[in-house]
Order: structure tokens, then C-alpha cells, then sequence
């Protein structure tokens, strides 16, 4: 059983770091693009082509709204970097050797008599597990209650624009009755 949980862990390290030296090789090269592109001298660095777009039959009317969610996009910042690199792996560590330790205790009795240890482990894992996971469920509830404002918001917006739009086609109608008035009454 030792064995079998000693090549599991090499395997999650090996893993752990193919991902990590990928992901700080893609944070070199998108550094080094952003660099390139600022001073003149450097050498540009190639991006890989990317497949040709499909061409659509109609030219379609870009919105106002495509524009503003070009505006919006966001890079990826530190605290993104942050979470998946340390967080995330430490919440799963955490939650898979808790699992762990409850599967091994109900069918290994040297589990048990360990039991201090094992809990003492979890608790060190789970101090961070925890707050990490707490504020990752405040960000969303934020994110929630900033949607919820949002629809409310854009619900009143339709609810006046109908009523505006309705008030408009009242006047326009009162107005043209009046003109046929005037124009019958002239004749």
C-alpha cells in the first residue's frame, strides 16, 4: 500500500512540474513577444499561424457591444498565475489525502494507530485549503450579487425604453390625428 502511494505522489510530482515548466516557458515567450514589440533592435519573435477564418456570406454591422468586449479583455495577471500554480493544487492535495486517510483508516488498523499524525497533516493542509477556498466563494458571491444588480439594472432599462417607446407612439398618433383634424376641417 506504501508503494502504491509513493509512485502516486512521484507521478503527481512529475506531472506537477511538466505543467509548471510549461507554463513558465509559455510566461518567458509571451514576456519576451511583449518585449520584442516595445524596442526596436530585438528580433521578432514568430507566432504560430493559426488557421485561416472562414469567410462569412454576409458582411455583418460590427455592434457597439463586440467593441466593448474586445476593450474588456483582460491578460492574465499574478493572482491568476497565483491560483492555479499554488492554490488549486494545495486545495486537491488537502481533499485527496483527507479521502486518503479515511479510506486507508477503515481497512488498515496501522492507519489508526497513526491517527494523530495523519490528522496533525490534514491540518496543516487544510489552514491554507480552507481561506483559500473561502475567499474563492466570496469572489463568487460577489461575482453573483454584481449579475444580479446587472439584470436588475437592465430589466428597469427595458421596462422605461417600452415605456418611452410606447409614449412615443402615443404622441406620434395624437399628433397625426390632430393633422387629419386640421386637414379635414381646412377642406
Amino acid at each position: 500500500m506504501i508503494e502504491w502511494t509513493i509512485t502516486l505522489l512521484e507521478t503527481i510530482a512529475i506531472v506537477s512540474a511538466f505543467l509548471g515548466t510549461t507554463l513558465i516557458t509559455t510566461m518567458f515567450v509571451v514576456a519576451l513577444r511583449r518585449l520584442s514589440k516595445k524596442l526596436p533592435g530585438m528580433p521578432k519573435i514568430p507566432k504560430i499561424p493559426k488557421l485561416p477564418k472562414r469567410k462569412k456570406n454576409q458582411i455583418q454591422k460590427e455592434r457597439r457591444t463586440d467593441t466593448m468586449s474586445k476593450e474588456a479583455k483582460e491578460g492574465v495577471t499574478f493572482n491568476d498565475i497565483f491560483m492555479f500554480m499554488i492554490a488549486v493544487p494545495l486545495v486537491l492535495l488537502w481533499v485527496g489525502f483527507a479521502g486518503f486517510v479515511i479510506h486507508s483508516g477503515l481497512g488498515n488498523a496501522a492507519v489508526l494507530e497513526n491517527i494523530e499524525a495523519y490528522t496533525t497533516l490534514i491540518a496543516i493542509l487544510g489552514g491554507p485549503a480552507l481561506l483559500i477556498i473561502k475567499d474563492a466563494l466570496d469572489v463568487w458571491k460577489q461575482e453573483q450579487a454584481e449579475k444580479t444588480a446587472f439584470y436588475k439594472i437592465k430589466a428597469q432599462s427595458v421596462i422605461d425604453y417600452n415605456d418611452t417607446v410606447l409614449k412615443q407612439a402615443q404622441e406620434i398618433e395624437s399628433k397625426q390625428q390632430d393633422q387629419e383634424h386640421k386637414m379635414e376641417s381646412k377642406k
